[in-house]
């Protein structure tokens, strides 16, 4: 048994990255919504693209920190860069299947199907899955540092995937459109669009940096509970009888 965790206390910085998360949300809401105009070809299921994007941006962010997180733990075996790539890792994996859900649902009206052989599509399911299994291989075994290890192993190896997903649409032939951002052929959105987008990104990130700060702050306390161990349980009370004399 193990004594009941407190919740991370909200700090002032923890507060200001509320307020500045918020504040960018309502920008890129109102931009995306009503200022950034349809696409001429697309039509309004391009609006998707001030999620799916900043959605995919911050998963490829987050699995950056695993891997700079990860070779800082194997270098030093300092816990807190473990708590950190767990954090990201965690975030990222969520992120990645998102971005996956979030592409199904704009392929549907723009494809005209829900799922497509794409490797965009693949390399990403892929990398969906090397992240969970990141994840995954943490619990295999009881001591934490092995555990971390392991993980770190996967997460520094894993991120190999990651440019072949972001190039994809260059190296293969796709049904995926180019790259929106870091594209290599700088291709240019109108003005309105670029401006949603990138305060749609802004706002995926500071919300992301408040997330994976809270889940630090609490898988820094799971490191700290001590283990209790159970109580032994009490012995049944025997009765025999007394010989008689």
């Amino acid at each position: 048994m193990t004594a009941p965790l407190h919740p991370p206390r909200s700090t002032p910085a923890d507060r200001t990255l509320t307020a500045a998360t918020a504040a960018a949300s309502l920008v890129a809401l109102v931009l995306a919504l009503v200022v950034a105009p349809p696409d001429a070809v697309q039509g309004q299921a391009q609006r998707l693209m001030y999620v799916h994007v900043p959605a995919a941006w911050l998963a490829y962010a987050c699995f950056a920190t695993v891997l700079v997180a990860s070779v800082a733990y194997l270098l030093t075996r300092d816990l807190r860069w473990d708590r950190r790539a767990q954090a990201a890792g965690e975030l990222g994996v969520g992120m990645t299947a998102l971005a996956i859900a979030l592409g199904s649902i704009w392929g549907r009206p723009v494809w005209g199907t829900w799922w497509v052989w794409d490797p965009r599509l693949i390399t990403t399911v892929v990398l969906l899955l090397v992240y969970a299994g990141y994840l995954s291989v943490r619990g295999l075994g009881d001591d934490r540092g092995t555990g971390a290890r392991r993980a770190a192993a996967v997460g520094i190896i894993g991120f190999v995937n990651v440019p072949i997903v972001h190039f994809s649409v260059v190296w293969w032939r796709t049904l995926h459109q180019p790259a929106t951002v870091l594209s290599p052929d700088q291709a240019v959105l109108d003005g309105r669009m670029a401006a949603a987008l990138l305060a749609a990104v802004v706002a995926f990130t500071l919300a992301g940096w408040l997330v994976v700060r809270r889940r630090i702050r609490q898988l820094a306390l799971l490191d700290a509970e001590p283990a209790v161990a159970d109580p032994e349980p009490a012995r049944p009370l025997v009765v025999t009888a007394k010989p008689q004399p």
